[in-house]
């Protein structure tokens, strides 16, 4: 959606969208006349090529999250899919159970288009997320991950660069990064999915 924000009404349906797909991992609710629906209607906005993530948390603990940075999918369908990858397919977790529905929490990323930038200097925290690239490894952190980690910048991109499997300071020497921004919308699950 480039670096326009959506309006809140558009974020509620990606909510609502990124719900289905959750419930889809867990054959809990989904119907494909249910996500035809929700979709029949969409503003252009939701039908342009976005980046976009879907981060569900339990209890405040992470519980799954899975999206992509470059804009190859219309966000309304990279919402959906990474609603179900989320929930079925985050490596690190075991896929979602129906009966966990009740009190997860979905939050929805729409990311800008990433851009580069010239030092590490550049870096605004809690603004920006980042992309780390160096030695043909890459590692990501949306936005909001250094603020609620209570990260400096450096610990940040020492963090990043564990992420990528690189020793944690090798961000120092070599590396380059791009930046991005994101508008998020968080919400419990049912807040707005009808499923009756």
């Amino acid at each position: 959606m480039n670096d326009a924000n959506p309006p809140r009404d558009a974020m509620i349906q990606l909510h609502a969208l990124a719900e289905l797909g959750v419930r889809k991992a867990c054959d809990a609710g989904w119907s494909e006349q249910r996500f035809d629906a929700l979709t029949a209607r969409l503003p252009d906005a939701l039908r342009q090529a976005s980046g976009a993530f879907v981060t569900l948390t339990q209890g405040g603990m992470l519980r799954g999250c899975i999206g992509y940075i470059q804009p190859h999918r219309p966000l309304f369908e990279a919402v959906f899919e990474n609603g179900y990858n989320a929930a079925a397919r985050d490596p690190r977790f075991p896929p979602l159970r129906e009966e966990e529905l009740a009190g997860l929490e979905i939050e929805v990323s729409v990311l800008s288009p990433p851009r580069p930038i010239d030092s590490p200097e550049d870096f605004i925290l809690g603004e920006h997320g980042i992309i780390l690239h160096k030695a043909g490894r890459s590692s990501v952190f949306l936005p909001e991950v250094a603020t609620q980690q209570g990260w400096s910048r450096e610990e940040t991109l020492d963090h990043l660069a564990n992420k990528a499997g690189l020793p944690m300071d090798a961000w120092r020497e070599g590396a380059q990064f791009e930046v991005f921004t994101s508008e998020i919308y968080q919400a419990p699950a049912g807040s707005h999915l009808n499923l009756d």
